[in-house]
């Protein structure tokens, strides 16, 4: 009789994992951390709660599969998701839930709750900051391009109105969410064209790509090939393909706009910022800070968030100083993943959290974006040189990831 009280028991405590380890799988796939990294952490999960299983994630789906003592004897289940954006702060309270219940501190019961709470928690930055990271955003990347204060002052209103049509996007949903790369990038256009007439020294390719770049899928580019180089085909292949589809909805609604008021880049091009000694450090930490309110981090991790970003971006400029093409890249993005993990080794917290913003800041969907625009003017053979560009600096970003987790191996985390 105690012998099958006990099986009882051990059979409730198997369904009340599988139950909470789905529901962590929906939660987490919707904060953005890749295929890889979250069928590792479902897996970690699965074995320190005794039992076994294997998971297969895509940008729409989740298939798990659980045992208990006989491989061959599975329980399958199948649930479809949706890819989320990125959510920092929420995606450090799962990992803080997960780590609760590993280490006993609270029931599996406890844990499926709190991660229900989580999914309602409010985001700890709100409209307001949000509105303010994509100004920051905008005039930090529009100041590191170019040194005209009039095509930073344009970036900036440009993307508070960027910002508009997304909250409104996001509060109403359905179709004018779908629309919104094409819609926000016609109105950026549209207006960066009128604001051309009147001001005929501004740089409508500064002012357009700063205007949305927080919206260019890069790191979704950068993030599809590495799931592909990392035998993720279906995930990877999704990734690349959403990725370069959202440019393309990009670009034709950039096109559009300039279309409309009828002016093609007829502006000369703008140089940098002249005086790198007080641009650079002026504008480096706007866009920096605005990265980390956008991704909606902890205040606890903006600091290393802020660090990992200058690792990152000093890599970079390192790696360009010895004039060979794509070098600082691929250095940037190895100092980048290798401050990432050991940071997370030490605080125990996710990867993303401080190497998405960083990743982003190299930025490989704008390559590929300004390409396009550049192949709209005329110049199809330059163009479409720059839009091969973005595979290439994906690539290169893909390649210095993997090199990076070759040198320091990454603790599983999200």
């Amino acid at each position: 009789m105690t012998g099958q009280t006990l099986n009882d028991e051990r059979t409730v405590k198997y369904s009340v994992a599988r139950r909470f380890i789905i529901k962590l799988g929906i939660i987490a796939h919707g904060y953005g951390p890749s295929a890889a990294r979250l069928e590792n952490y479902l897996n970690q999960v699965t074995e320190a709660l005794g039992y076994g299983g294997h998971f297969h994630s895509t940008r729409s789906q989740i298939i798990y599969s659980f045992w208990k003592d006989d491989k061959m004897d599975q329980i399958l289940h199948m649930e479809m998701v949706e890819k989320g954006s990125f959510n920092m702060a929420k995606l450090a309270r799962v990992g803080e839930v997960v780590e609760a219940v590993v280490d006993g501190g609270i029931s599996l019961d406890d844990a499926y709750d709190i991660l229900n709470e989580i999914e309602g928690l409010p985001n700890p930055w709100g409209v307001g900051a949000k509105a303010v990271s994509f100004l920051f955003i905008g005039v930090g990347f529009s100041g590191l391009m170019s040194g005209n204060i009039m095509d930073i002052f344009v970036s900036g209103v440009l993307a508070l109105i960027v910002y508009i049509n997304v909250f409104f996007a996001e509060k109403y949903g359905g179709r004018m969410y779908e629309l919104l790369p094409f819609t926000s990038a016609y109105i950026v256009g549209f207006l960066a064209a009128l604001f051309k007439i009147w001001l005929p020294d501004i740089n409508t390719f500064v002012n357009i790509i700063a205007a949305i770049i927080i919206m260019i899928p890069g790191f979704t580019v950068s993030a599809g090939i590495v799931e592909i180089v990392s035998n993720h085909v279906v995930s990877g292949s999704a990734n690349l393909i959403a990725g370069v589809i959202y440019l393309l909805k990009q670009f034709f609604g950039a096109w559009f706009g300039l279309a409309t008021i009828g002016l093609l880049f007829s502006g000369n091009p703008v140089p940098a910022v002249a005086s790198e000694s007080l641009g650079l450090w002026l504008f480096l930490p706007l866009l920096f800070i605005g990265l980390g309110i956008a991704y909606q981090s902890l205040m606890r991790d903006f600091p290393w968030v802020m660090l990992c970003c200058l690792v990152s971006y000093i890599g970079v400029t390192f790696g360009n100083t010895f004039e060979i093409q794509y070098l600082g890249t691929l250095i940037g993005a190895i100092v980048a993943n290798i401050f990432a993990n050991l940071w997370a080794r030490k605080t125990n917290r996710p990867t993303s959290i401080v190497l998405v913003p960083a990743i982003t800041v190299m930025v490989s969907g704008s390559v590929g974006f300004q390409g396009l625009l550049i192949a709209a003017t005329g110049e199809s053979s330059r163009g479409l040189n720059q839009f091969m560009q973005l595979f290439i600096v994906a690539l290169v970003i893909s390649a210095g990831l993997l090199i990076a987790n070759t040198i320091v191996r990454p603790k599983v985390t999200l």
